[in-house]
């Protein structure tokens, strides 16, 4: 079973009762997660924000 997080509720959702729409973020492979989503998406981004800024400093261009 996939399970999704639903960011305007705040609420975990699995197969049988995923919302449908933009509200959604998965699927993933656990409740536990998908409870985490936002916690992951922002790990995620800042260490893509990080390597940018290496790549940029590496570059010359900051």
């Amino acid at each position: 079973m996939q399970y999704w997080y639903n960011v305007k509720t705040g609420q975990v959702e699995d197969d049988d009762n995923k919302s449908a729409g933009e509200n959604i973020m998965g699927p993933y492979g656990s409740r536990d997660e998908a409870s985490r989503a936002l916690e992951t998406a922002r790990e995620k981004t800042e260490a893509w924000d990080e390597e940018d800024r290496r790549r940029r400093e590496e570059d010359g261009l900051d």
